[in-house]
């Protein structure tokens, strides 16, 4: 699955319209490696909306899914059903949880590549602004611990931010490694607090990126993916 997101990024259609966001997808389908879509979207044109996405480009379906293994597992069948090809769950949910997520993730790989991927400590997070019951411990020694789960049950994909990039890959080689919090070097950063370039993430060891804003608005999304592309060259 690491090989074949070409270029190595998807692209975060975070906008409300769904003739906008088709017609996003068409226009850069030939520039991007996939698009990612979340409950802003899915809750509001749902199934229909996938499919279409996922007809153009892999469709990444990110709703951090955290629940009773059950519903956990019927969620993920329900993503890769109207055409996700990664999906994430929470690193929260636990091994018990994992474990049987994963027997689900070689089921489906044996229909098409399935990747699903565990979320860490979400981008907006800092030191100082993490949850209280996680105040004792680092944001690196939080996101060793759930590596550690994520090892443990067989998964391989998790998303970290790019801080914390090269530490997941130099104690799980083999995980693939999903970065947000991308910006261009004069973007604003907005509400993430742990973010880099495109190049710099790929370089201390992101496998794939997630860049939103910064295409999406723009006045002129192709010319910015084009800056992005020929960066990453």
């Amino acid at each position: 699955m690491s090989k074949t997101l070409n270029p190595p990024y998807f692209v975060a259609l975070d906008i409300d319209n769904k003739e906008q966001v088709i017609n996003l997808a068409q226009t850069l389908k030939d520039k991007v490696g996939g698009f990612k879509i979340g409950p802003r979207l899915l809750l509001k044109h749902g199934e229909s909306l996938a499919k279409e996405l996922s007809a153009i480009k892999p469709l990444f379906i990110d709703h951090k899914f955290y629940d009773i293994p059950n519903t956990m597992l019927s969620s993920i069948q329900t993503s890769f059903d109207i055409g996700a090809s990664f999906v994430t769950i929470h690193g929260a949910a636990g091994l018990e949880a994992m474990k049987q997520i994963k027997d689900l993730e070689d089921k489906l790989n044996k229909i098409r590549p399935f990747k699903i991927l565990v979320v860490t400590v979400i981008t907006s997070f800092s030191e100082e602004t993490k949850p209280t019951h996680w105040q004792n411990k680092k944001i690196d020694e939080l996101i060793l611990e759930i590596c550690s789960q994520v090892h443990e049950s067989g998964l391989t994909g998790v998303v970290c931010s790019p801080f914390e990039a090269a530490l997941v890959k130099k104690n799980y080689p083999h995980f693939y490694i999903v970065t947000p919090g991308i910006r261009l070097a004069e973007d604003s950063l907005n509400d993430q607090k742990r973010v880099m370039t495109p190049s710099e993430a790929l370089s201390v060891g992101a496998d794939s990126l997630v860049i939103g804003r910064t295409i999406v608005h723009a006045k002129e999304p192709q010319k910015v993916v084009d800056t992005i592309n020929a960066q990453l060259a």
